[in-house]
């Protein structure tokens, strides 16, 4: 089962390239962020043409979270856990149902946290990781084959950056936010691409600004943690990083595993 996330930075912008992607990379599933519109202007036909099911969370003009499949979707579960007052459209969770065995996948697009002054924004993004840690616990107690996906704005370590130097005040670096990464894989979840390749350079961000694609200047924040069932199918990863130099590319590119 090949398994993919990428945040789309917008759905609708980017439509022609998701199906391009969809075509290409033709994975069995393929997590979403920042749709940054509502369920009813997501290309839902387009993506079914394409032969893919689809389940959203969705926002008007921020945040969105969809899961795309190949394959039956059921037990689809909006919104992360432990708040009932977070608004926010950063997560969906589905199992994915093939040959008569399930794989429980999220979609996750975790909260940025700038600036790190602001009472609201970091703690906001702290306090979202400890639900996502106290989550993941439980969904670890059901030993089930699960696949957390998405942009998690975390850089996890300083060759995760191509300048991580430059990081040093922003949220996606700072000591609180790499604890709490650090406590996701204390559980027993695996970080996948770090699990296939030990490589400097792996990127999967490159800003807009200040010609980052350019000079190579990227950040890997976009992960998919395993747990242990899933780890130990693992058979491989790609970062599809030529869709950065496509026109009007998000400024995330798809990162995907496979999974035997």
């Amino acid at each position: 089962m090949r398994i993919a996330t990428w945040n789309v930075n917008s759905i609708r912008t980017r439509q022609s390239h998701l199906l391009a992607f969809l075509e290409e990379a033709k994975p069995d599933v393929l997590c979403l962020q920042e749709l940054k519109t509502t369920p009813e202007n997501v290309p839902t036909g387009a993506i079914e043409d394409a032969g893919y099911n689809v389940v959203i969370h969705g926002q008007k003009s921020y945040n969105g979270v969809a899961i795309l499949s190949r394959h039956p979707i059921e037990d689809v579960r909006t919104g992360l856990p432990g708040d009932d007052s977070d608004a926010h459209a950063r997560y969906i969770e589905a199992v994915i149902s093939r040959d008569g065995e399930a794989v429980r996948v999220a979609s996750i697009y975790l909260p940025n946290g700038n600036p790190i002054d602001d009472d609201r924004k970091f703690p906001y993004k702290l306090a979202w990781m400890d639900r996502l840690i106290a989550h993941a616990r439980d969904l670890l107690a059901d030993e089930e084959i699960f696949v957390l996906a998405g942009d998690y704005n975390v850089i996890p370590q300083p060759r995760d950056a191509a300048k991580p130097q430059a990081w040093v005040n922003d949220a996606l670096f700072q000591p609180e936010t790499r604890s709490r990464w650090r406590a996701l894989e204390a559980l027993g979840l695996t970080d996948a691409v770090r699990a296939c390749d030990d490589s400097d350079g792996l990127y999967t961000f490159w800003d807009y600004q200040a010609g980052a694609w350019q000079r190579n200047n990227g950040i890997r924040i976009d992960h998919l943690l395993l747990s242990p069932r899933a780890a130990d199918r693992l058979a491989g990863y790609a970062i599809h990083k030529h869709l950065r130099g496509w026109e009007k590319p998000s400024d995330h590119v798809p990162v995907s595993i496979d999974l035997n």
